[in-house]
């Protein structure tokens, strides 16, 4: 069975501040929990004054602590942006702190603009992605149990249990994650144009390793339900207007809906919108159940993770709670085959 999954940006909405979007994560995830999702991912993002994790490991720890089942992780960390020991060092703490709990995805953009990159990382701006394979590689090792005389260990961290997710908007995080032997997110929700060749190049070039023995993949996805299709067509105005804000150079802070979107964008900037979320999700339950069965069918996925970047926090929580229903239905009502299919690989 596909499984679902929130990824959470912690929005900073018009107005208001990272306190309250650091709130409103932790009652999301609390009703996210209680409606049955499996993970509960932030993204690392700098220098937007929409996004309040910045901080992702400090979140992750403070979502988890106000909850108690979930799974809590990155989605991702952008590895560039630090030393494979300082991110060894923080998920080991949280491994430690929330056992069995805690999940690490892995991403090798800067999740920011260059300006900031460079502020972040100084002397390693010019190698930093050219080494992420490297990386990757140096922090695995660091989870690993540590042997008599290993020069540097990640105390907390050696031999613990942190799954390490590969995440990407291109072939090259697909292709890596294959050889690796690691599961694999793409990035449908902002760059949908490769999702589907990245996830074909995965499963086909898929190499077991002993952290999996078969290939395991995510689709991250915008969707915004509402309880009708207007409605929801109306609420993910929000999203458009950050995305119009973001090829223009001003991001900010996630503005209220709008009724008429081409009073406020291009016809280019309309065109590029819709390439960026091409492959969003909006409708009420009957239109996304639909959406998402057919999106679930083409991509082939193990689990999909929704964001929903919706202005105010009550819709927000019942386009999530909307999702679950859908959801809990697609579960009852899947195809035989597919069970059967589903079973098969969870047993492999």
């Amino acid at each position: 069975m596909v499984s679902f999954s929130v990824l959470d940006l912690a929005p900073i909405v018009k107005g208001a501040t990272a306190a309250d979007a650091f709130k409103n994560s932790v009652d999301l995830a609390q009703h996210a929990e209680r409606w049955g999702y499996r993970r509960y991912w932030l993204a690392e993002h700098h220098n937007m004054t929409g996004i309040a994790s910045a901080a992702t490991a400090v979140v992750i720890g403070h979502v988890a602590a106000h909850t108690s089942t979930i799974r809590v992780g990155a989605g991702g960390i952008m590895l560039p942006n630090h030393s494979p020991l300082v991110i060894a060092e923080q998920f080991g703490t949280l491994a430690s702190l929330f056992p069995g709990r805690i999940d690490l995805g892995l991403g090798r953009a800067p999740g920011t603009d260059q300006r900031t990159a460079r502020a972040l990382r100084r002397e390693r701006m010019n190698t930093a992605a050219d080494t992420f394979p490297d990386d990757v590689k140096e922090l695995r090792a660091y989870f690993k149990p540590a042997v008599s005389g290993q020069p540097v260990r990640a105390v907390p961290g050696a031999g613990l249990d942190v799954p390490i997710w590969l995440l990407g908007s291109s072939l090259f995080s697909a292709s890596l994650a294959a050889a690796l032997g690691l599961p694999f997110a793409f990035a449908g929700h902002f760059a949908p144009q490769l999702m589907f060749e990245a996830l074909e190049l995965y499963r086909n070039e898929f190499r077991p390793s002993e952290d999996l023995a078969a290939p395991h993949s995510m689709a991250g996805v915008s969707i915004c339900a509402a309880d009708t299709d207007a409605e929801a067509a109306h609420l993910f105005t929000s999203l458009q207007q950050q995305f119009v804000n973001l090829q223009r150079g001003t991001p900010g802070q996630l503005n209220p809906p709008v009724d008429d979107m081409d009073l406020i964008w291009t016809a280019g900037e309309k065109a590029g919108v819709e390439r960026a979320l091409g492959a969003a999700i909006v409708g009420g339950p009957e239109t996304v159940r639909e959406k998402l069965e057919r999106f679930v069918a083409a991509t082939g996925v193990d689990e999909v993770i929704a964001t929903a970047m919706i202005y105010e926090h009550s819709a927000r929580l019942r386009s999530y709670e909307l999702l679950a229903e859908v959801a809990r239905r697609q579960h009852v009502d899947e195809p035989e085959d597919r069970r059967i299919k589903s079973a098969n690989t969870r047993s492999a």
